[in-house]
């Protein structure tokens, strides 16, 4: 068969093609465009439910602030955590979904506490033995449930009256009769404190010795009557903490009569937070000269009438004779008496120096007491006299004309250098949550000075927070909203802040440990507590895998006080002795503990009771009753002050905080910094 031959299209036959072909190009371009918008469609229908939905369970979403430099981006921007392993496995479904619920709808840098309240998280039925501080506590909340709404709704206003950079002006030299003294309360204000050269000029009387009216030390050794004559001058500082006895920056105790001794002595020390440094006595004999001079002054002269042993008054006398036998000059010694008396008239003037405070009594050089670590002469805004003296005037002269605005958030340094580093997206070794108060101010920034600069915390292994309450004065708490916000590192728990209360933060660094970091362990401490990191975690790593523990200071069989200011009532705790308890300065904790705290505080199943460290000591009781528990103890958390050695020490003010972080880098060692 013959193959057919391919025969030319026509024109026609062609154009009939191509009507076709763009026929067909058409209906394909349609079909492509209705798929398109079936597509956007779907898209669209999906994406508004899914942006609903977000918008309802997320904070805001706002512009970002404007930045300076890339690292500054790094430090605002956080990446989400993981939601796995925030919940403790003793919680009920229910709890476990409303936990999961409230940790996905805040955000991670957010400032308040994830810590759940509402009207049926306290009892008020006074069925539990810790209702009166349940009853204490609702309050609190709901006082500062209102508060804190008004805060984020902007209608909390403050009238500032004075731009914070501006200085105050004060007077050159006050002046005070005695009656003008003592309808002021015995107090005279300095209101810019001291400066180098400042002095107070004081004319009085000690009274006549009186019987002794306290029953524990009126009685002597021998059954006699103690008669009793001193008085006491001090240095204040007036515009520090609030809820707290002010600072005695300096100290000064004249005991005519009356003292342990059996002798004129003359007492000076200082007090920080309500703990006293170590005292200096003069007891009538002059320092040694090896001792340390203050400006070249010696720390306590001599006087007579010291009541001295006769054998050491016969030992000098003995040197005298035979002196003079040999020929030997004697040296020219002058002593006066004790500078006070019953009844007469002195002229004492308090000297600002280089080194120290310098007390001349009638023109003679009585006592030099070195500045010590934690105080400036600006902190000393009021000087106070009482007891057994009658003030015939006071007069200050050399003041200072300016000091900087008192408000206390003066202290920060709103720098990028101290913020916080970003959550990291896994767990944490250590998280260690800070007690503080709402105008701890410059105790927050010497933290974020010192140990938070630390390795650990600034790569993220070791993740630090203030957790703080409500402060009373409205302004404290809008300038501490915009401390937390700028440093990243506060956790406020909404509640008014009350010293029996303390213990509700506690269980909100529980919460955000065990939740919020999921840290393996978790650290208790104050703001005025210097903590050495690195050595936290050693003690942590000793214990054993998978054991639960309790490391601290630990105190065993103490006993509540029944009388006193820090007295227990039978009915707040009927028990004879405590549980065992770390001191509260600094204690570590396994999570799983913490969990468990949560966890009861949830169920309301958390006995509360006002002392902090003890609450702690019943819950991990508690957790042991169930699940052994390793108690670790150790005196390196140091309760009161500093010791060599330290893990932690308590009790230390700013400027020692600056110290101990100073010798901490310079010499590799945990070395304390002068006494107060």
């Amino acid at each position: 068969m013959k193959k057919l031959a391919k025969l030319p299209l026509k024109s026609s036959d062609k154009l009939y093609k191509f009507e076709m072909d763009f026929s067909m190009g058409k209906q394909r371009s349609i079909q492509v465009l209705v798929f398109i918008g079936l597509l956007y469609l779907c898209l669209v229908g999906f994406e508004i439910p899914f942006v609903f939905r977000a918008s309802i369970s997320q904070e805001p979403i706002t512009r970002p602030p404007v930045l300076n430099v890339e690292q500054d981006f790094q430090v605002h921007e956080a990446p989400s955590r993981p939601l796995e392993n925030w919940v403790s496995q003793n919680n009920n479904s229910d709890s476990r979904a409303q936990t999961r619920q409230l940790t996905q709808s805040n955000n991670r840098n957010k400032i308040l506490s994830n810590l759940s309240f509402d009207n049926n998280t306290f009892d008020l039925t006074g069925e539990s033995r810790s209702s009166e501080i349940h009853k204490t506590a609702a309050t609190a909340f709901e006082v500062g449930r209102r508060l804190w709404k008004e805060f984020e709704s902007g209608k909390v206003q403050i009238d500032a009256k004075k731009p914070e950079s501006t200085s105050e002006s004060c007077p050159h030299s006050i002046s005070l009769s005695g009656r003008e003294f003592w309808k002021n309360g015995s107090v005279m204000i300095l209101p810019c404190g001291l400066t180098l050269g400042s002095y107070i000029t004081v004319v009085g009387k000690p009274r006549r010795a009186h019987l002794e009216t306290v029953s524990n030390i009126a009685l002597a050794k021998n059954g006699e009557k103690v008669m009793i004559s001193q008085f006491i001058m001090e240095l204040q500082g007036l515009k520090t903490v609030e809820g707290e006895d002010p600072p005695k920056i300096l100290h000064f105790n004249p005991r005519l009569k009356g003292d342990w001794s059996g002798k004129p002595v003359i007492e000076l020390n200082t007090c920080y937070r309500m703990q006293w440094g170590s005292a200096l006595r003069c007891q009538g004999w002059k320092s040694r000269p090896e001792e340390d001079t203050v400006d070249g002054l010696v720390k306590c002269e001599s006087w007579t009438g010291n009541n001295e042993g006769f054998a050491e008054k016969s030992k000098s006398k003995w040197w005298e004779n035979m002196n003079r036998f040999l020929g030997v000059k004697k040296k020219v010694t002058v002593e006066w008496p004790f500078p006070f008396v019953e009844d007469s008239l002195f002229v004492m003037t308090l000297r600002a120096g280089f080194e120290g405070y310098h007390v001349d009594v009638g023109g003679n050089h009585i006592v030099s007491f070195p500045y010590r670590t934690g105080f400036t002469l600006e902190d000393a805004t009021g000087l106070t006299l009482n007891e057994d003296v009658d003030v015939v005037s006071v007069f200050a002269a050399s003041l200072p004309l300016s000091h900087p605005s008192f408000a206390p958030q003066r202290h920060l340094e709103m720098s990028t250098k101290w913020q916080a580093p970003p959550l990291p997206d896994q767990p944490v070794e250590l998280f260690t949550g800070i007690l503080s108060a709402g105008n701890h101010f410059a105790e927050r920034m010497a933290v974020r000075k010192t140990w938070m600069q630390h390795e650990l915390v600034k790569s993220s292994n070791v993740v630090a927070r203030f957790f703080v309450a409500l402060h009373a004065r409205k302004e404290v708490n809008v300038e501490l909203k915009k401390e937390a916000e700028f440093f990243g590192d506060i956790v406020i728990v909404p509640y008014m802040d009350n010293y029996d209360l303390v213990v509700l933060k506690t269980v909100a660094i529980c919460e955000y440990g065990a939740r919020a970091v999921s840290a393996k362990y978790i650290m208790k401490c104050d703001d005025d507590t210097f903590v050495r990191v690195d050595v936290i975690i050693n003690e942590a790593r000793k214990v054993p895998e998978g054991r639960s523990f309790y490391i601290g200071n630990i105190n065993y069989y103490h006993k509540p006080l029944r009388q006193g200011k820090w007295a227990v009532t039978y009915e707040e705790w009927p028990e004879e002795d405590y549980p065992p308890y770390a001191n509260g300065p600094g204690y570590i904790l396994s999570s799983d503990i913490a969990q468990s705290i949560v966890s009861d505080f949830e169920n309301r199943e958390l006995r509360l009771f006002k002392m902090e460290d003890v609450s702690m000591g019943m819950w991990v009781e508690k957790f042991n009753s169930s699940k052994p528990v390793d108690y670790l103890h150790s005196l390196k958390f140091c309760q009161f002050g500093c010791i060599e050695g330290y893990y932690t020490a308590h009790y230390q003010s700013p400027r020692q905080m600056i110290c101990l972080w100073s010798k901490l880098q310079k010499t590799g060692k945990a070395e304390c910094c002068d006494m107060r």
